[in-house]
């Protein structure tokens, strides 16, 4: 059982590995901060840098806001284990990001979440609406996959990743969110734009769809165009987003 602490790894690791340690739990703690978590359930991951792909996961049984860098258990693409530890992990949460950490080289860290609105979103018919600045930026951006049940099925990664194709951003329908980014910083905050994006959505057709404006094909063009700057506002977000965890949820780096 997690014990909300774990035994430093810093110096037994590479300093490329526990870069990457420090920023997986630090978009951990993000999501727990954000309210975003499923108690112990949906799942982050991250790339270690360098050959052998390994990657890295939570411990399954610890709440994100729990997360640590050197709590997190290290695997290899098949789900094994590869570190000494303790601690196991949930093969169904790491079928999904397996899949994509294989096939995309620019997936250095995947972001998959359960949200109320999230779901909500990805169960109507129609997906993410032009109905918000934040959708218009992002709905281009957006893959689709179809609900399969739990992801058990190892089947089920050919077609997720035939669906996402070469998108940052996804809703799997009847089931939640996905980011994927180069750095922690470009997934959290695609991730960010999306959640928020699918809470506008539902704030505005909870008084019916019949009155809900759709943003006219000009501005949705013009903001699509605009949204090609994410890449350099995730650099400017990611430091604060890191400042404020220390404000608000100290002891993720180490």
């Amino acid at each position: 059982m997690a014990d909300g602490s774990a035994a430093s790894l810093k110096s037994r690791v590479s300093e490329a590995e526990w870069q990457a340690r420090v920023e997986l739990a630090a978009l951990y703690r993000l999501v727990a901060l954000h309210g975003w978590d499923d108690m112990i359930f949906t799942h982050v991951s991250a790339r270690v840098p360098g050959p052998e792909h390994h990657f890295l996961i939570n411990p399954y049984g610890w709440y994100f806001d729990e997360i640590t860098a050197s709590s997190l258990v290290k695997v290899d693409l098949d789900g094994n284990i590869v570190q000494d530890t303790t601690s196991f992990i949930n093969p169904a949460g790491f079928t999904i990001h397996s899949a994509v950490h294989a096939a995309r080289e620019d997936a250095k860290f995947v972001i998959h979440l359960h949200t109320v609105n999230g779901v909500g979103v990805a169960a109507q018919t129609d997906g993410l609406l032009p109905i918000s600045q934040n959708a218009c930026l992002l709905q281009h951006q957006v893959a689709y996959h179809g609900y399969e049940g739990l992801a058990l099925n190892h089947d089920e990664r050919e077609r997720l990743v035939a669906d996402l194709g070469d998108k940052p951003l996804m809703l799997l329908r009847n089931h939640g969110t996905m980011a994927v980014g180069e750095t922690a910083a470009q997934a959290w905050v695609g991730i960010f734009f999306l959640e928020r994006a699918c809470a506008q959505q539902v704030a505005a057709l909870s008084g019916g769809r019949e009155n809900v404006l759709i943003a006219p094909d000009a501005a949705q063009a013009e903001t699509r165009d605009q949204g090609r700057g994410i890449g350099f506002i995730s650099a400017l977000a990611w430091p604060g987003a890191l400042r404020q965890l220390e404000r608000k949820s100290p002891g993720y780096d180490v």
